[in-house]
């Protein structure tokens, strides 16, 4: 069926030859420029002229293309951020010399140089594009990550996890803007979800990898977790150098670094089409944020009740990534086995992350499953503070194995319901790292709740694991009010202007939509 696209919005301003053009007035309606290149153009009489069935194997080719490379990425990355928690197993503090405190204050570093350069970070990616900035990220954190296998003392230990959340800085963001830019709306949610299976993969194997590469100890005169770093580390790299070759270089230009095109003509030219008919306001063509979209993304208001939920409710499951295998260890089971014990809750957030970003593109709502997840988080959270003193430590076992499965649920529809509502690509773009580096600054927090002194039961770190979860929890609710209330205030005044006889719709105001829930 030919459906006719009927209004559009206005595209922002040519090109500027730096990553900001300064202006004074917001740019988001500006009449489109019309420019020579490749970028998808529509006018009032332009129709979709392809079919459901080419558009479904025009999604299945990018879903074979796009996801799994960033999939593998972010798989690579989680390895890399958290096999530190498998090294603590393997005498890692001992080896390298560091105290359990000195161990925190590296976590919080690496947060904090992800916080850094977070934006700056994600600036040079709408300049370059992903193909070459994502692949020189990973490749690069790929090198810090094999050489740490040989540091030794606290300088070298605390100089490592802040270059490597350095070098990291950026990449999530940039993934989930990069699925943004190549999907319809509609489809994005699925897509995040399984953009953190990379993450959820990484979790779930790593104790299960773990658990055969820290037996290599004595291999080479090396220690086991040295060996886990090395081995990871050179995966990663890989990861960098095949995403270099293999990824589109945009939804413009859908061919690899070889000139390998993926797409023929027409599929090149329906997935240009298909997604300005489904947002107009990827009908931009600059390679740079104006400081207007910046301004406007840090002073938005109805981000933050995103960002403050991500900030506390993020912070404990850092914690116990780190600590996981450690607490496992103190219920009585190996040191090493306690390694692939971890995976168990690893592989059980994956198959919910799936779900519910698959529930929340089915039924078109984001808020009530974020504050669904939320909500479980919370509720075992409590039921682990409950049970610190219990001598049963299969049931310990068992609720911490149920925290680990329901920590991240929310995490990447939260991200997908607050990508829908920005207003531009340079917004999204902007509100994608805010997003992100709210979960590394929750890093900077879970680093410090579990200290020495309040081995083995961690009980005042588990109390503040579910004041943070409280926390989470009545910004999920903030979060959801927020949308009700604006666009109750939306539709009153269409009703108003319809009674008017205006018959202005949301659509025609061109600065107003509908806000997702």
């Amino acid at each position: 069926m030919v459906r006719r696209f009927d209004s559009f919005s206005r595209a922002l301003p040519s090109a500027a030859s730096s990553i900001f053009a300064v202006k004074d007035e917001p740019s988001d309606f500006e009449p489109l420029l019309a420019q020579d290149d490749q970028s998808p153009s529509l006018s009032e009489h332009d129709e979709i002229d392809w079919t459901q069935d080419e558009e479904k194997t025009l999604v299945r080719k990018l879903d074979m293309v796009v996801m799994p490379l960033l999939v593998l990425g972010f798989y690579a990355l989680q390895l890399d951020r958290g096999n530190i928690g498998n090294a603590l197993t393997d005498s890692f503090m001992e080896d390298v010399g560091i105290t359990q405190f000195q161990f925190n204050i590296g976590q919080q570093l690496l947060s904090a140089g992800i916080v850094i350069l977070e934006i700056p970070s994600n600036l040079i990616l709408y300049r370059i594009g992903p193909q070459k900035w994502i692949s020189g990220q990973i490749f690069a954190w790929g090198l810090v990550a094999t050489f740490q296998a040989f540091q030794k003392g606290v300088s070298a230990y605390l100089a490592t996890r802040i270059l490597l959340g350095l070098c990291e800085a950026g990449f999530i963001p940039a993934g989930l803007y990069t699925i943004s830019m190549f999907y319809k709306r509609d489809e994005t949610s699925k897509r995040f979800s399984i953009f953190f299976l990379g993450n959820l993969t990484a979790v779930a194997s790593s104790g299960l990898i773990a658990y055969g590469i820290l037996h290599m100890r004595g291999v080479a005169n090396l220690a086991g977790w040295q060996w886990l770093f090395i081995i990871e580390g050179i995966f990663t790299c890989t990861v960098g150098v095949l995403l270099a070759i293999l990824f589109p270089k945009s939804v413009q230009e859908p061919k690899s670094m070889l000139g390998f095109n993926y797409f023929t003509e027409r599929e090149a030219d329906i997935l240009r089409r298909r997604i300005v008919f489904d947002d107009p306001r990827k009908l931009q063509k600059k390679k740079w944020i104006d400081w207007s979209e910046l301004r406007y993304a840090l002073s938005n208001w109805r981000v933050y009740a995103h960002l403050i939920l991500t900030l506390t409710a993020i912070a404990p499951n850092n914690t116990l990534n780190s600590y996981a295998p450690t607490l496992v260890s103190s219920f009585g089971y190996g040191r090493l086995v306690s390694n692939a014990l971890v995976s168990v809750g690893g592989w059980i957030s994956l198959v919910l992350n799936v779900s519910w970003g698959l529930m929340a593109d089915h039924f078109g709502y984001r808020g009530p499953l974020v504050l669904l997840g939320v909500l479980i988080w919370w509720a075992v959270t409590i039921a682990n503070r409950a049970l610190i003193h219990s001598d049963n430590n299969h049931a310990r076992y068992g609720v911490l194995t149920l925290a680990l499965s329901f920590s991240m649920t929310y995490h990447a529809v939260n991200g997908s319901w607050l990508a829908l509502n920005a207003r531009t690509a340079g917004e999204r773009s902007i509100t994608m790292a805010l997003f992100i580096m709210s979960a590394n600054a929750a890093g900077i927090i879970g680093g410090q709740l579990f200290q020495s002194q309040d081995k083995p039961l961690y009980q005042t770190g588990w109390t503040a694991i579910v004041g943070l979860t409280s926390a989470g929890l009545v910004f999920a609710v903030l979060a959801n009010l927020q949308y009700w209330w604006l666009n109750r205030g939306i539709r009153r005044r269409e009703r108003q202007s319809a009674m008017a006889g205006e018959g202005v719709g949301v659509q025609e105001t061109g600065g107003v939509h509908r806000y997702h829930q």
